[in-house]
């Protein structure tokens, strides 16, 4: 147990190891950028042009047969020039009679390379920004080998499209193993939407570098990135509450959702910062729910605490887009080990059903060749045989019938309703033969469609002959109603005849243990039982409860 416990959260603290991407493409150029105003004047008309200025000093040049790249990151529609030489443009200006043709927030240009020498320089941008005026962005200017600028990205989303790539295939997975499990569990539905929510936010993050998005565009992008953080922020410590069956759920889960309403209002209009506030209260939350399970000893609780906190380490000492995604990673691998701890459960239970399934098939067909009974039933056999032999066929067949509803049923789990009430007649009219004993079979409400566990019937009408005294001139009577409400469907079986009195109090018998047991195997904890005396005889019922 705790060998592979150390052994992943060595795992995890690799991935920890990770760098940020901007120290895979070391710059050949060292320069300086005095800026002669962050933010442009845009002036009061929306087709009013601006021109922005910075002063570039390069102080010194690595290999010179590489041309050097100019990044930009500004709003508007814009040419940019370099010493008064035009080296690109960025979408349209608005001029009389055109509107502005918005460009991109992200732009690269390449500097001519008998201009790119060392010395100072000046980048100027003139362009118009009819679109968000009020936002008061700032424009930031990068100089760097112009084919690392491009590589950069490439470097990022190669690590990025694998995950996206793990995040999309587990989704997938996880989504067809709900829709064709019979057993519809919410933590595998919650854990294949929090895969394809995690995919989406990688999808949204890196867009940029696949579609050019207008500058008027920009804010768009980062509000579903907001919305996919929030909600992944909410089922991320759903999940962990469900997985270790915490507690108060309800409450906690208000809480965290209070929590986030009031962050997305306290930083409205602050994308990057809401996003990580949202990561930080879900990790805190989900970081109590972890130590209250190992608090309470519940298995993978210690795995799953030490991960998120080896998470929180990531994304606290690397950049925030690449360390979040490194600590969603970590959190998906401590899902998937609690997912193996809960298959592993489910295949010890499945593995104990099974040995209760043939047990109980072994104990069915105990019923009917326990030596008791085959030698009262032979030695009855013979004697109608000799006093009146037609009747003794009559018997024969009824036996021989029971016999074969026995081995049809012996394997099975649920049978219809009708072939337990044949089992049910045969029975009654191969005991009428022992006992020389009127018994009589009546049902009411019986829907042909409904299923129902082997011969537990049969075992409630075999406890109603042991314990019901014999009449003298009428019949025994068992009547099997059947009611179907909103919530549960019920079976009622009354024998009305006189009970025998109990010289003591009984132990629950074997009988009723076999019925408890196979409504356990077919309907779980969803079924109740009742036995008990009535002032006509004896009355048992059995609701099934849907699920």
């Amino acid at each position: 147990m705790y060998k592979r416990a150390f052994l992943t959260l060595l795992f995890l603290l690799l991935l920890a190891s990770c760098q940020h991407y901007n120290e895979y493409a070391t710059t050949d150029v060292t320069y300086n950028v005095d800026y002669d105003q962050q933010r442009p004047d845009l002036g009061k008309s929306e087709n009013s042009i601006f021109k922005f200025k910075a002063n570039v000093s390069i102080q010194k040049l690595g290999n010179n047969s590489e041309p050097l790249g100019l990044q930009i990151n500004a709003f508007g529609a814009f040419d940019v020039y370099w010493d008064g030489v035009l080296v690109g443009k960025n979408g349209q200006m608005a001029k009389p009679g055109f509107a502005e043709k918005p460009g991109t927030e992200t732009t690269f240009y390449q500097i001519p390379q008998q201009l790119s020498t060392v010395g100072n320089h000046v980048v100027t941008l003139i362009g118009t920004q009819t679109y968000f005026r009020d936002a008061e962005r700032e424009i930031h200017i990068k100089l760097k080998n112009f084919l690392q600028l491009h590589r950069a990205p490439l470097i990022v989303l190669s690590f990025m499209n694998l995950m996206a790539g793990a995040f999309l295939i587990a989704a997938i997975y996880y989504f067809f193993l709900y829709i064709n499990s019979t057993r519809k569990e919410l933590t595998v539905l919650l854990f294949g939407i929090m895969c394809l929510l995690f995919f989406s936010l990688l999808i949204m993050e890196y867009v940029k570098y696949y579609v050019d998005i207008p500058y008027n565009k920009f804010y768009t992008r980062l509000q579903i990135i907001g919305g996919l953080t929030f909600a992944i922020s909410i089922l991320v410590p759903w999940y962990f509450m469900l997985q270790f069956d915490f507690k108060r759920k309800k409450l906690v889960l208000f809480l965290l959702l209070i929590t986030l309403i009031y962050i997305y209002i306290y930083c409205y209009g602050h994308y990057d910062i809401s996003a990580a506030y949202f990561t930080i209260a879900a990790r805190l939350f989900s970081i109590i729910i972890a130590i209250d399970a190992v608090y309470r000893k519940i298995k993978g609780g210690i795995i799953v605490a030490a991960g998120l906190l080896a998470g929180a380490a990531v994304n606290y000492f690397m950049f925030y887009d690449f360390g979040l995604f490194i600590a969603f990673t970590i959190i998906v691998l401590c899902m998937l080990y609690l997912h193996t701890i809960r298959a592993k459960a489910l295949e010890e239970a499945h593995n104990a059903s099974l040995l209760l399934s043939s047990r109980l098939q072994l104990q069915l067909i105990k019923k009917n060749i326990q030596p008791h009974f085959l030698r009262n039933t032979l030695t009855s056999l013979i004697d109608w045989i000799e006093e009146s032999p037609k009747e003794g066929v009559v018997f024969i067949r009824a036996i021989a019938e029971e016999f074969d509803i026995m081995n049809d049923i012996a394997e099975d789990t649920l049978i219809p309703i009708r072939q337990e009430i044949d089992l049910c007649r045969r029975h009654l009219e191969v005991m009428s033969f022992r006992k020389e004993i009127c018994y009589e079979w009546q049902e009411e409400g019986i829907d042909e469609n409904e299923t129902i566990p082997p011969a537990i019937l049969h075992t409630i009408i075999e406890n109603g002959i042991t314990h019901s005294l014999p009449p003298k001139d009428s019949c025994i009577v068992f009547c099997l109603r059947f009611t179907r409400e909103k919530q549960f469907k019920q079976y009622t079986l009354e024998t009305f005849a006189a009970n025998r009195q109990k010289k003591k109090e009984q132990r629950v018998g074997t009988g009723f243990k076999y019925v408890k047991a196979r409504l356990t195997e077919s309907y779980g904890k969803n079924w109740s039982f009742d036995s008990h005396s009535i002032e006509k005889g004896w009355e048992t019922t059995i609701k099934i409860f849907d699920k």
